[in-house]
C-alpha cells in the first residue's frame, strides 16, 4: 500500500480483514456523538416554546460543566443550594462552573 496517498474505502476493509488489531466498529465515535443527538431529540419533545428554551438552558449549563471538568450533577446540586439559602444576585459570577473548578470542585 503506498503511504503517500489517503485510504479509500477499500484500502481499509482490506486492512479490517488483513490486520487483526483494527476494531470492528465504531463504538467510540457513536459514544462521542450519541449525548448531543439525543438532546436534540428530547428537546423535541419540551412540551412548549419555554419548556425548549428551558431545556437549552440545561444543556448548555451541563456543557459547560462537562467543558470545564465539573461533574454536572454535584454542581447543579450544590448550585440550587446556594440559590435556596439566599445567594446575594449581584454575586452571579462566583456561581458558574468554571468558578467551582477553580475552587478544586473537578470530575
Amino acid at each position: 500500500m503506498d503511504r503517500n496517498r489517503p485510504l479509500t474505502k477499500t484500502d481499509n476493509f482490506r486492512l479490517f480483514l488483513e490486520d487483526g488489531r483494527v476494531d470492528m466498529d465504531s463504538n467510540l465515535v457513536e459514544n462521542a456523538i450519541r449525548s448531543p443527538a439525543m438532546n436534540r431529540r428530547n428537546a423535541l419533545f419540551a412540551g412548549h416554546d419555554e419548556g425548549g428554551r428551558n431545556w437549552a438552558r440545561f444543556a448548555g449549563m451541563i456543557g459547560t460543566c462537562k467543558m470545564n471538568g465539573v461533574e454536572p450533577y454535584a454542581y447543579l446540586r450544590d448550585l440550587f443550594t446556594k440559590l435556596a439559602n439566599g445567594h446575594l444576585a449581584q454575586d452571579i459570577e462566583a456561581l458558574m462552573p468554571w468558578v467551582y473548578a477553580q475552587q478544586g470542585r473537578r470530575a
